[in-house]
């Protein structure tokens, strides 16, 4: 199974999530429900970056480094750098 560290982004409220999971549509499809929490304050994430593990540890430990450097400019960096690696289809 691979696992996801991703960075979601809402620009009703400006602000970023980071988080990890095993299912990105399914992950995608619970921050967009009515639910208590961070990412309930708003219903317009989009996925602006995802980064695939082979184990779970491995995107845990990618989502604590990232969240620690508590950097805007950090995650808009990343979030740039993978379109710049995105190749077109």
């Amino acid at each position: 199974m691979y696992y996801y560290g991703y960075i979601l982004y809402s620009q009703v409220l400006d602000k970023y999530y980071i988080g990890t999971c095993a299912d990105m549509h399914e992950r995608l499809r619970r921050h967009l429900s009515h639910h208590k929490g961070y990412s309930g304050k708003a219903k317009d994430w989009q996925v602006v970056f995802q980064k695939g593990f082979p184990d779970n540890s491995e995107a845990l430990l990618w989502e604590r480094e990232t969240k620690r450097k508590k950097s805007r400019l950090y995650l808009e960096w990343l979030i740039n750098q993978n379109k710049v690696l995105r190749i077109p289809a």
